[in-house]
Formats: C-alpha cells, structure tokens, sequence
C-alpha cells in the first residue's frame, strides 16, 4: 500500500511510539506510518484503512496497538468476527478492559445479543472509566432491542449520565440513543425532545440528530441543484421570430403564389363529373330490402 509522502510515521500516539521501539528502526517506521494511515481513513474510508491494518498486522502482529488498530478497521469494514479475535488479543496482551464494551457490540454485530448483554453484567465493566462504563450501557440497550425488549432498552439507558447537564464527549451519543429508544416505543414527543438536547451536545457533528430531529417535524430537504434543474425544465422555451422576407424572396414568392393558382385552375377542369349515389338497395319478393349481390345473372 503507498504511503503519502507526508506521513513520517511520527503522527502515532506517543505510548504507540513506545510501543514499536521493540522493533528494528526501519521496521517501526513502517509499522508507524501504516498506522497513521489507519487513524486517518479510519473514518472517511473504512476499506483503505482496513488494508492498511492487514499490512501493519503482517509486519508486527506482536505488538498490542497494532492489533488494537487492525480490530478497529475490521469492525469499521463489519468483519466482527474478525475484530473480536484482534480484540482479545491485543487484550490479552495489555491486561487492560477498555476493549470490552467494543467486544461486546461485536458480539451483537455476529448476532449473539445476549452474550453482549451478559458481558454488560461482567465484573471488567467496573474497571471501565466512566467513559467506557456510558459505552457499555449503550451497547446494553442495543443488546435489549436486538433481542426484541424495546422498552426495557429505554430503563438500561436511563441513568446519572442521561441526566447531567454537564456536556462529555459521551453525551451527545448517549442522549441520541436514549431518543431512538424512546422512539422505538412509540413516545415520539419525548424522542423529539432528547434528540434536540442531542443536538444541543453534538459539538463534532458526530450523530444526525438533526435529521431526525426535521424528520419528526416533517420537514423535507430539497437539493437546490435539483430545483434549479426543475425551473430550467418547465421554463416556456422562446418563440421564434419570423424570418424578414427581403426584396429578391418577395418577388419569388409572388411568382410562386401565382404559378399555384395557374395549377388550381387546371385542376379544376379537369375534375370528374359527381360520382353517381351509391347504388340503390334491390327489394327482395317478400318486400324487405337488402344488398345487391354484385354478378349474380340468375
């Protein structure tokens, strides 16, 4: 995969960079720069930084970040079986459980709800920061509407969290999935509500809670290009000018006017006589009439 000229590889997290001086220079460099590119497509094109992992993982499957960020393309691209297993091994290798709630959607993306909802119960959640803790919570009440329990995915999400008025990097997510909980059960006024407050937090534009916030007021967003298309479709098209006749076509017009006539009048005499009327209806011997039939002698 080509590297950008102006990736050096010293972009990467600084406990990253600690992480590959393991590695031969050369090679942490290489490993370094791919990871970069990873953090960058990560978002905008999920399948580039998906290869980019691959080529990452085959130059330091050994290293935690390395299969930490190969996980996060998998789960990007929707390969989760695949992210699960990088998870759990750059799991065990840190010792740490800030992979879990992640591991847990996982679990729901390969269809198995109920083991992310288990995990939810799982004594690593209460090593999570608060931060993770939110995350977990989330992936929990998708976990109850995976597994058709809409309204108890609206009581999972009600928490200290949902209601703080303090604005978190967590919060505008959280606010934004309690809404389409709610949604979801039917209480749109409600929905309406928590989507705004979502709105009111989304500091990055990190969700569509304004969509869905038009969407429930019924508001439809028109493409300016297609209207401007539609106007220049139904304009009246200008009506063309008569052509001036100069000196030279009036005088051919005349002629030609004149030599029509001349042709009407001939044919005119030489038109035919009125046709006879058609021919009459022979009566039969009882006495009703009926159609003549054309070369009977008899």
């Amino acid at each position: 995969m080509p590297i950008p000229e102006d990736v050096t590889g010293e972009e990467i997290d600084k406990g990253v960079r600690q992480e590959l001086m393991s590695l031969p220079k050369t090679l942490a460099e290489d490993v370094a720069k791919n990871l970069v590119m990873v953090a960058k497509l990560l978002d905008d094109d999920p399948e580039r930084a998906y290869q980019y992992s691959r080529v990452a993982l085959r130059l330091a499957s050994r290293v935690a970040a390395v299969r930490e960020a190969a996980g996060f393309a998998s789960y990007g691209v929707g390969k989760y079986a695949e992210a699960l297993a990088e998870f759990r091994a750059a799991r065990r290798m840190t010792g740490n459980s800030d992979l879990w709630p992640v591991m847990a959607d996982c679990e729901r993306g390969m269809g198995r709800p109920e083991r992310a909802l288990a995990m939810a119960g799982e004594p690593e959640v209460q090593k999570l920061d608060r931060a993770g803790q939110v995350e977990m919570r989330m992936v929990a009440a998708g976990a109850r509407r995976d597994m058709g329990q809409a309204d108890a995915a609206v009581v999972t999400l009600q928490s200290p969290e949902l209601a703080s008025h303090a604005i978190q990097p967590w919060t505008a997510r959280l606010r934004y999935a309690y809404a389409d909980a709610l949604l979801a059960v039917g209480r749109e006024e409600e929905a309406r509500e928590w989507f705004a407050k979502a709105l009111e937090a989304d500091q990055g534009g990190t969700t569509d809670a304004s969509d869905r916030l038009a969407e429930l007021d019924g508001v439809e967003f028109v493409d300016a290009l297609d209207l401007e298309q539609e106007a220049d479709d139904e304009a009246p098209r200008p009506v063309e000018e008569p052509t001036a006749v100069g000196p030279m076509d009036a005088t051919e017009a005349a002629e030609d006017a004149v030599e029509e006539e001349a042709e009407d009048e001939d044919e005119g005499a030489e038109e035919p006589a009125e046709e006879a009327s058609p021919v009459a209806e022979a009566t039969s011997e009882d006495g009703q009439a009926g159609p003549e039939k054309v070369g009977d002698d008899s």
